[in-house]
């Protein structure tokens, strides 16, 4: 089953309102209402147990609160979106909910383990279509139009959708000194004009970049991009219309918080904190490793006193801390486990911190 439709404005203000969170867990990005905390799909074994828990976990996200949920195609060989479109299809199949109000992720760009670079070669490596084996940068990641057009089309049939609400172009500073910048920014502008495309067949609605260390390093770094660079290429893509450059992925938490507090991007003559300089470009920033990958953990305890005695478990504080961030749209955080689970979405119903505690907590 390909499901159609995508998530909009009035399906997630339907969701929205049904829910039973906080009033501002939910905040209006652009033309949907996403929730403050999302889930990711990362971790975990390619092997059946895995995929049953993640989508589990998934069904049981969706069911209390959470309506962002974020995949790649190289997740745990393929597997990762094939459990969110198993979780979709228990959803969306038994009309528990709506296709419009869900809002799906995904990302491409490196090279799945499932397929190879055997695979790649004699895909893509005879030169066809100005795509070879130059265009596989260190072994694993590509964005020549060919590829990602192929990518695309098995995220779709992975997730079991018609089309994807936000499709990414998957840490792209992969390819940051290993080509050089002419080299890198031009074919930057030939996966957007893809994407473009993309968008007028109904394939996709927004598309972004999810990057690791790209708008969080200083500009000077060799593995830094500008957002501003890559709006205005976004831009020239799109011709005459609006481009659909609209989100990124950036990692954010207590023991990664450079996305709000370094100044790394900039804007005209002033230099900000990439989540800032978003908000400046109309981007919508999402949160990856919003608990550090476990290392804000420590952080998190020391900071008690501060988040608020109510959250009981140091991960809940590390999350309360990123999905709090002014300016964020969505926390990313990979869950699968049962008693995760529930620890996360209990945070759905408490309040975010307020914008002057959120900056307080890394004051002397």
């Amino acid at each position: 089953m390909s499901y159609p439709g995508f998530a909009t404005l009035a399906g997630t203000a339907r969701y929205r309102d049904r829910s039973l969170c906080a009033k501002d867990h939910f905040r209006k990005t652009g033309e949907v209402w996403l929730s403050s905390i999302g889930i990711g799909t990362y971790m975990g074994k390619p092997d059946d147990p895995t995929d049953e828990a993640v989508a589990r976990a998934i069904a049981q996200s969706v069911q209390n609160g959470v309506n962002v949920l974020d995949t790649a195609i190289n997740y745990r060989r393929e597997r990762g979106e094939k459990s969110v479109g198993q979780a979709l299809e228990r959803l969306i199949g038994s009309g528990e909910i709506h296709r419009d109000e869900i809002f799906v992720c995904t990302k491409g760009g490196f090279l799945p383990q499932s397929l190879g670079t055997q695979w790649y070669a004699k895909q893509f490596g005879k030169g066809g279509k100005g795509i070879g084996m130059d265009h596989l940068v260190a072994g694993c990641h590509c964005m020549h139009p060919e590829y990602l057009s192929d990518q695309l089309e098995r995220s779709l049939k992975n997730l079991g959708l018609k089309t994807i609400d936000l499709y990414y172009i998957h840490n792209p500073e992969t390819q940051l000194g290993k080509v050089g910048d002419h080299t890198f920014y031009e074919r930057l502008a030939l996966a957007f004009e893809f994407l473009e495309s993309a968008v007028e067949e109904g394939k996709i609605k927004n598309y972004g970049l999810a990057t690791w260390k790209a708008f969080r390093l200083p500009e000077k770094n060799r593995q830094s991009i500008s957002l501003a660079q890559v709006k205005n290429l976004a831009r020239q893509s799109a011709g005459r219309g609006n481009d659909h450059f609209r989100f990124i992925q950036i990692p954010l938490s207590l023991a990664m918080p450079e996305a709000v507090f370094m100044p790394t991007q900039r804007i005209g003559d002033k230099l900000l904190p990439a989540i800032g300089a978003a908000g400046k470009l109309n981007i919508f920033p999402i949160a990856s490793g919003s608990i550090g990958q476990g290392e804000a953990l420590s952080l998190a305890e020391k900071l008690k006193p501060r988040p608020g005695s109510v959250l009981t478990h140091p991960a809940q504080r590390a999350l309360q801390f990123t999905r709090s961030a002014p300016g964020l749209a969505t926390a990313l955080i990979g869950m699968k486990q049962p008693n995760h689970v529930q620890q996360n979405l209990e945070l759905c119903k408490k309040p975010l911190l307020e914008p002057e505690r959120f900056q307080a907590l890394f004051r002397k």
